[in-house]
């Protein structure tokens, strides 16, 4: 964005008084973080302001010269229905309020030198006319049935319409400043859709990832928040969190799900009120960060059985993206095969990628892809190292069966514990846990075949945890 506004629409200010307009500007643009405002002295002026201006949100005094501010709502509220009013006036009268509150002010406040309470109401009649124009504009896209922006997606290989709908749902929510939660099952493309957002957004910053898996509460904070010098045993500088760092970009925040009860109240505090604390630090900072999560768990469930605070859960259903697992969507498969072919080609630094026999696609599409798109990409690019002419129809049915396989009766390929533990009491010496874990790690890949996805299956890690072992154990062999 070549100038970062908040909020996308105008905040007109009308008071005749030059220091009441400064200072609330002041105190809007610091502790509000509204930066998008315009000001104006001379009531005659309002509605050639709101008829020519972008102006969602009117901040009303009612007592001025010309035209007087109950004038001016009356007039608003017919004209432009749509246009919300909050009055803030020096009348600390009950029947000016509830006289101001019937013909149509969304709110009425005194004014007073502490203006917290003020700005508070005023972020909150923001974020009702967020939702309202961007439920607005959701119905006009979906009605349109064409993108803005197709470059934003150029990177999702797809031709679902399921998806295409997607896509035009994070395009009616790209200038919102509301949390999005991405759901999904592993390997459907989550951190993918939130790149889309990323550039449907257009903002100049770089979007900041975290996969917050596995934290712990005291690192959760100290990851999100940054903390101040002497902040614990250790904290010799002061370091910004990614918070800071996020600042006016999208900050992706990858499985939630996981979160602990303590990190969750933390995180709430931050999507509600965009207030945080650095570790150590007592001043309160705020945020212009745009929060994208994304989990594959079932968070109702979790909410359910008490795993996931109700709170939580409810704040973040404000924009929700679910994607649909690739045996929702298979007219992708030929798509994504040819795709990935072409990227394992590259990379392999091949001339030309291997053909592709036409019984592959049906084959794969009879096939449910429990680990979705990241799943068929780690079974081509194995393909295609093991044939880099013309891939092989029976390679693929081959792995296909053995998955299916597993799927159906995981323990087949497990030893139970007595055998295990048998292995070990023959041995003359019991091996180190270096030594098994070596030993564990080739004997997988030997009976996937090499498929590291699938041996990571059967050792029960993450793929990304079992090519760490596997550069582990390249290092103890080379020493």
């Amino acid at each position: 964005m070549k100038k970062n506004l908040y909020p996308a629409f105008s905040v007109l200010l009308v008071d005749d008084e030059l220091p009441w307009l400064r200072s609330l500007t002041m105190a809007l643009n610091g502790e509000g973080g509204i930066n998008n405002i315009i000001q104006c002295q001379d009531s005659r002026q309002v509605l050639d302001i709101i008829n020519e201006q972008n102006v969602g949100l009117v901040l009303l005094d009612l007592t001025m010269p010309h035209v007087s501010g109950e004038q001016l709502l009356t007039t608003i509220s017919e004209t432009f229905p749509s246009v919300f009013v909050i009055v803030i006036t020096g009348m600390n009268q009950v029947d000016y309020a509830v006289r101001c509150m019937k013909v149509g002010a969304f709110d009425y406040y005194v004014k007073t030198n502490d203006v917290n309470r003020i700005i508070t109401g005023i972020l909150h009649a923001i974020r009702i006319i967020e939702l309202q124009r961007e439920s607005r504009d959701v119905r006009s896209r979906l009605l349109t049935d064409r993108l803005e922006n197709p470059e934003a997606f150029s990177d999702i290989v797809t031709t679902s319409k399921k998806m295409f709908a997607i896509f035009q749902y994070i395009e009616s929510i790209a200038l919102s400043k509301q949390p999005v939660l991405i759901t999904g099952e592993s390997g459907v493309g989550k951190e993918l859709i939130a790149r889309a957002l990323y550039k449907a957004c257009a903002y100049d910053k770089p979007m900041v990832s975290v996969n917050i898996a596995g934290l712990d509460d005291a690192m959760f904070s100290d990851t999100l928040f940054g903390h101040k010098r002497g902040a614990f045993t250790g904290a010799d500088d002061s370091r910004s969190g990614l918070v800071e760092q996020a600042e006016e970009t999208i900050l992706f925040l990858d499985e939630i799900g996981d979160l602990s009860q303590s990190s969750q109240v933390k995180l709430l505090r931050l999507l509600q009120d965009g207030e945080y604390y650095s570790v150590g630090g007592d001043q309160l900072k705020r945020t212009k960060s745009r929060f994208v999560l994304a989990t594959n768990h079932d968070l109702l469930s979790k909410q359910q059985c008490g795993e996931f605070r109700k709170d939580l859960f409810y704040r973040l259903q404000t924009h929700h993206i679910h994607i649909p697992p690739l045996r929702e969507r298979k007219e992708d498969i030929p798509l994504l095969l040819e795709h990935f072919v072409k990227a394992a080609a590259h990379e392999l630094g091949l001339k030309c990628p291997p053909n592709i026999p036409k019984p592959i696609p049906a084959l794969l599409s009879r096939y449910a892809f429990p680990g979705n798109i990241r799943e068929l990409r780690s079974i081509v690019y194995d393909e295609v190292c093991r044939n880099k002419i013309m891939l092989s129809a029976d390679g693929f049915k081959d792995v296909i069966n053995y998955r299916q396989e597993i799927e159906s009766n995981p323990d087949a390929c497990i030893l139970g514990d007595a055998a295990i533990l048998q292995v070990f009491l023959n041995a003359q010496r019991l091996p180190t846990y270096s030594e098994v874990e070596d030993i564990l790690t080739e004997a997988a890949l030997d009976k996937a075949g090499g498929n590291q996805t699938l041996a990571a299956r059967m050792l029960g890690i993450s793929q990304p945890g079992l090519s760490k072992r596997i550069s582990s154990c390249k290092n103890r062999i080379n020493k």
